[in-house]
């Protein structure tokens, strides 16, 4: 590549040593000016190797503004021309629930996902075509539950993940931080077949058994146990309307309930509630006065391990 610059301290040079001063003079002269084009060729291709746009290694940075265009631009897209066979895309189902016969809309794939929904919607047809579905029986305020856990995974309050392992909270209802909460959500709810509040997760639990949903059975059985200050007869009425609405082969919801009434025994002694709630009888109470009994065991055990006798 130097042979092809035709540069003028290139040309070669004769040197004729008239004396010794002269000879050095010119062998400097020479060594400076080859220097000199060695070192204008390597700026020359120095400053090549970076203007060059096809160098290998560049990476060239989207402006944020033309990346936020397209991210708008595909969302537009999708929301234009959604996916065939997506759930959004399904039939409306209106369903008309409760007493008051209040009204209720889903998507029927969504509805879809639970076995009872999925039967019962096979069979309910309108002149026109249009699906329908009545459920008298059901409370509104528990179908909303049922809806929001099949369109998000969740229901109000949310179940909220803490910071150490396997901790669990739920979200600020009240939104004392303003951030964005929906309001006061108390745990009960009046149930209008029972006459009375119970707990809202409780019934949910019961709903999701009837609609065969387990999932949302475990979430609302979790959230149940992170509630607190509940009063005995809202208890007590709770873990009868669990009883009356679960299988017998249930062992998660009822346990739950005979774990909660002996861990608040001294509560429930000094309330009165449970007396008159036993004087009514049930099955609840036999599970209680067995659940009891394994516990008195299980105490025994333990302090016989701790302290053993010696004969």
């Amino acid at each position: 590549m130097i042979s092809s610059v035709n540069l003028p301290f290139f040309r070669p040079t004769r040197i004729i040593p008239s004396d010794k001063y002269k000879f050095i003079s010119s062998v400097l002269t020479i060594l400076y000016g080859h220097i000199s084009a060695i070192g204008f060729l390597c700026a020359v291709m120095f400053r090549r190797s970076f203007v060059s746009k096809d160098r290998a290694g560049k990476t060239v940075k989207v402006a944020k503004k033309k990346y936020d265009e397209l991210v708008k631009e595909k969302m537009k897209q999708k929301v234009e021309s959604p996916m065939m066979g997506s759930p959004l895309t399904s039939p409306i189902i209106t369903m008309i629930v409760g007493r008051d016969q209040r009204l209720f809309a889903a998507h029927e794939d969504v509805l879809s996902v639970s076995p009872f929904f999925s039967s019962a919607l096979k069979e309910q047809f309108l002149e026109d075509g249009a699906k329908q579905l009545t459920l008298p029986d059901e409370e509104p305020e528990i179908l909303s539950c049922v809806l929001e856990f099949l369109y998000k995974g969740d229901y109000f309050p949310r179940l909220l993940r803490g910071k150490q392992r396997n901790s669990w909270s739920l979200e600020n209802a009240q939104d004392i931080n303003q951030t964005g909460g929906r309001g006061s959500s108390e745990p009960t709810i009046f149930h209008s077949e029972v006459g009375d509040l119970v707990l809202r997760d409780t019934a949910v639990y019961c709903a999701a058994e009837k609609y065969g949903l387990e999932e949302l059975k475990r979430l609302s059985l979790r959230k149940q146990g992170l509630q607190s200050g509940i009063p005995a007869d809202v208890i007590l009425r709770s873990a009868r309307y669990a009883y009356d609405n679960t299988p017998e082969s249930d062992s998660r919801l009822r346990a739950h309930y005979l774990a909660l009434i002996i861990r608040s025994r001294k509560t429930f002694k000094s309330s009165g509630t449970l007396q008159m709630e036993m004087e009514e009888g049930g099955k609840l109470f036999f599970d209680l006065f067995v659940a009891m009994c394994n516990h008195m065991d299980d105490l025994s055990e333990l302090r016989t391990k701790r302290s053993p006798r010696f004969f």
